[in-house]
């Protein structure tokens, strides 16, 4: 069993802002999958099955800086090993419109998986880092602040390739991954 989890803010007050990528993708993945949502654990998910492989698409509705919260109740409740989780979300430190598959690592003061890491006790999360550019605007508001027409192109454009990954995730290990999507 697999766990994708795309990051973000509950409420259509942050509906296609920076900080919600994670959420759009798994929307997007679940539209074109045709998957509907259950609630669970103060977290929304959709289930899909790829190559025999049970996958669970969950967007937290604790708020970003709480997202470890649900993702551990999950966790525990179906078992899942942390190997098998992906975390989908937004990232300064990348031009709006890339993305790059990483193995672990720190939380590099993104509150969100800054908790995840808090509540699974590790730094050995896989994980999607989408870009969404830096910016003078202070952080907690750029953040925040509605993706532009342009902007939302580019992160449109990505939608295909980042489903792709998802798929690939539930039958290839994240070095395969890495090699397969990361540019160099």
């Amino acid at each position: 069993m697999k766990l994708i989890v795309g990051l973000g803010n509950p409420g259509d007050n942050y509906k296609d802002t920076r900080h919600n990528i994670g959420f759009r993708v798994i929307d997007y993945y679940t539209q074109e999958k045709n998957l509907s949502y259950k609630s669970k654990f103060n977290g929304l998910y959709a289930e899909d099955n790829i190559n025999g492989e049970k996958i669970i698409l969950l967007k937290p509705q604790t708020y970003m800086n709480l997202s470890g919260e649900c993702v551990i109740k999950f966790v525990k409740f179906y078992n899942i090993n942390i190997e098998d989780i992906l975390i989908i979300y937004d990232d300064i430190d990348f031009e709006i419109g890339t993305f790059k598959i990483k193995r672990d690592g720190s939380a590099a003061g993104h509150n969100g998986i800054k908790n995840i890491i808090t509540h699974l006790k590790t730094e050995n999360i896989k994980r999607v880092r989408i870009g969404i550019s830096k910016n003078k605007i202070p952080l907690e508001d750029y953040v925040l602040k509605k993706l532009s027409k342009e902007e939302k192109e580019k992160i449109t454009n990505l939608l295909p390739t980042i489903k792709n990954i998802i798929e690939d995730f539930s039958s290839n290990n994240i070095d395969n991954l890495m090699q397969k999507y990361n540019k160099k």
